[in-house]
């Protein structure tokens, strides 16, 4: 329903998108007018509670507020400082239906120049790896080479253990891998070479590489003594690569209590990459493949209207994006990131193992498609376990969903 008595002078600037507009109306308004303009979200949080958190957003800015575009979202400006938001409306554009405001204030962050990310993996390639291989077929003696060369293993170990290299084109990561196998080439100097004696750089080799054998070994094998109640059946159909998963250093969910279990899976296509030249979303092969239901359960929220980030952008919205989240009646199992359209459920569904749920995405927190999995339980993360998988699921592993398994006639 139309406002009859808008607050005048509450209009976004020109160059901002249309949800501004109403968004600025929004926050220039007394509390009453608020609640009838966004009746969902006040529905949905509470009245009071939503405005708790416009005072509080009101306090960060000042007032007058004005809303703004950027590459980071909707940004809310005053007199003291800004905040990001998101926000939807309604197709006639007199309603908010959804409404995220950030609780800190805003700062923008430093953008990178144009430098391609080829640049810093070429450096890492001629710097170390090829620095390492000259090292090694030069030794003077054999414990020269064997310092090269542990040094070399240990620049390797870490690099699969923490790099997940197969995210990167073909050519780079299987670069290092040649020149590894190069550098092994060199055994044949040994018979020739002197003994020589054991050196600090020897031992200072050794110990990076049996440091990173027991760090990668130790992330990779982690779990929190907490897993879910039943297996799981992996949701994907294919070739698919953990990009997020396992303990604390390879794992950037682990700072997020309810998240510390979650793995994200990105699509690997017929040539072992997740994408082909260019940028758009179909050049990923993880955008549109089907997610099926990994488990038995009622649906608890499913959304499916967010728009798709564009690649290597992160605007400010909901965390998960379209998602649909699954209570199984011991744990609730969250898949996110789906794109928008595809979600087939809704809120109260009841859906069997293997359903098909809608289809990867590059919605919510998300800056290149894939998909969100995690299981939590009273707001703590849970390791997840699955029937057609052996083995946990740990970032640079590569998984092989069979076709069709997962579906429901």
């Amino acid at each position: 329903m139309k406002d009859p008595n808008p607050t005048p002078g509450a209009v976004a600037p020109p160059s901002a998108p249309p949800e501004a507009g109403i968004l600025t109306r929004f926050l220039s308004e007394d509390p009453a007018v608020r609640a009838r303009l966004a009746p969902g979200v006040a529905e949905a949080v509470g009245a009071d509670r939503m405005e708790q958190i416009v005072q509080a957003t009101l306090a960060r800015t000042g007032t007058p507020v004005t809303v703004t575009d950027s590459p980071d979202g909707l940004i809310v400006g005053g007199p003291r400082g800004k905040v990001r938001a998101w926000a939807q409306q309604s197709g006639d554009g007199e309603e908010i239906t959804g409404l995220l405001l950030e609780g800190v204030l805003y700062k923008p962050p430093a953008r990178r120049g144009n430098l391609p990310d080829s640049v810093p993996w070429l450096v890492y390639l001629l710097l170390i790896v090829l620095w390492n291989a000259l090292t090694i077929w030069t030794a003077d003696d054999r414990a020269s080479w064997c310092a090269g060369m542990a040094a070399l293993a240990a620049f390797f170990v870490f690099v699969e253990g923490y790099g997940a290299p197969r995210q990167q084109p073909r050519v780079r990561y299987r670069s290092v891998r040649a020149v590894a196998l190069v550098s092994l080439f060199s055994a044949c100097r040994l018979p020739s070479l002197p003994s020589g004696h054991f050196t600090p750089a020897l031992g200072v080799a050794l110990v990076l590489l049996a440091a990173g054998v027991c760090v990668v070994a130790m992330a990779r094998l982690h779990h929190w003594s907490s897993p879910v109640s039943q297996p799981l059946r992996f949701p994907l159909e294919g070739t698919w690569y953990v990009v997020q998963g396992g303990g604390r250093l390879i794992n950037h969910h682990v700072g997020a209590q309810e998240q510390r279990g979650a793995v994200d899976l990105c699509a690997l296509g017929p040539y072992g990459t997740r994408t082909r030249p260019g940028d758009d979303l179909t050049a990923y092969a993880a955008y549109g493949r089907p997610v099926h239901a990994p488990c038995d359960g009622r649906v608890i929220s499913a959304v499916n209207t967010l728009p798709d980030q564009r690649p290597g952008e992160l605007r400010y919205q909901p965390v998960y994006g379209n998602h649909v989240f699954l209570d199984t009646g011991h744990e609730i199992i969250k898949l996110a990131h789906l794109r928008p359209g595809s979600v087939t459920v809704k809120p109260g569904d009841v859906v069997e193992a293997g359903r098909l749920l809608g289809e990867v995405g590059n919605s919510g927190n998300s800056t290149e498609p894939h998909l969100h999995l995690h299981a939590e339980r009273d707001g703590t993360g849970l390791d997840l376990r699955f029937s057609d998988v052996k083995g946990r699921l740990y970032r640079g592993r590569r998984i092989k969903g069979l076709p069709g398994h997962n579906m429901v006639p």
